[in-house]
């Protein structure tokens, strides 16, 4: 069995995508696809105390971080109902995603914000986990991406692995002309030198302010918000050959007549090194 976890928005395209090949590309397999997505409910609990609320409520799962590692997975009753626990994050802290049979959703959601209490536990919504993982420069599919990208462009070769005995989905792709060519757009992080403005999602960015009409765009901005814990904005982009001009100042204009100046950083604004989601 194999469970393969996707955005909700993305379930019934990603199983669209499987029934296609198994039916056209290879029929021989003995596979099934099944949608359970109606089946299970998910809570995710983030934090630093994310693993002392879990341990209230879950004694048969030892949570010690040598037993149950980053990208890990376990099953087990929690507050008496089975369920599948992931330790995965897509907020950058120590998290885990909780999966029960849909019908327990609020029993177990009660239940956490119950024993919750004395962590000062507070529920948060999709729009503060998108600041989150901005601030960590975790990508949006759809958002910070869309089909013209590669992994090599948002700086994800980790997830590609070329050498292989046998071919793999995309692996055409990665070798045409236009994916390996200089100048690509490249995923980056931006700041605005005076630390106030947010960027408006989707402003274009120049490398001069005293460019002549037509002006050669460089990128655009994908993702922008004011990160509370930082205290200032961050914005996420797609910027030409973005990954070796880091540090390079920038320029968005803007429709108001002004221009923004920025510098091109790393996509990851906090924690760089994963300490607090690997503790």
């Amino acid at each position: 069995h194999y469970l393969i976890h996707t955005t909700t928005g993305g379930a019934a395209n990603v199983l669209a995508w499987l029934e296609l090949w198994k039916q056209t590309e290879w029929p021989d397999l003995d596979v099934f696809l099944t949608s359970v997505t109606d089946a299970w409910a998910t809570s995710t609990i983030s934090g630093p105390n994310s693993r002392k609320l879990i341990q209230k409520l879950c004694s048969d799962i030892d949570f010690n971080n040598d037993n149950f590692k980053f990208m890990e997975w376990k099953q087990g009753l929690i507050a008496g109902i089975e369920a599948r626990i992931f330790r995965v994050s897509f907020t950058g802290e120590l998290s885990f995603e909780i999966n029960v049979p849909s019908n327990f959703g609020l029993y177990i959601w009660n239940k956490l914000i119950e024993a919750g209490a004395e962590f000062d536990i507070t529920p948060y919504g999709t729009e503060s986990m998108h600041i989150l993982r901005a601030e960590k420069g975790f990508i949006i599919v759809g958002q910070d991406t869309d089909g013209s990208m590669s992994p090599m462009d948002m700086g994800m070769d980790w997830i590609v692995k070329s050498k292989k005995d046998y071919s793999f989905l995309g692996e055409r792709s990665l070798i045409r002309a236009d994916i390996v060519r200089e100048n690509r757009k490249q995923f980056v992080g931006l700041r605005t030198l005076n630390d106030k403005q947010v960027l408006p999602e989707g402003s274009q960015i120049v490398r001069s302010k005293k460019q002549t009409i037509p002006i050669q765009m460089e990128g655009h901005v994908t993702s922008s918000y004011f990160s509370a814990c930082l205290g200032h904005p961050i914005a996420l982009a797609m910027i030409k050959n973005g990954h070796q001009r880091m540090g390079e100042i920038v320029y968005s204009p803007q429709s108001d007549g002004s221009v923004i100046e920025l510098r091109i950083v790393n996509p990851v604004f906090y924690d760089p090194k994963g300490e607090r989601q690997y503790v």
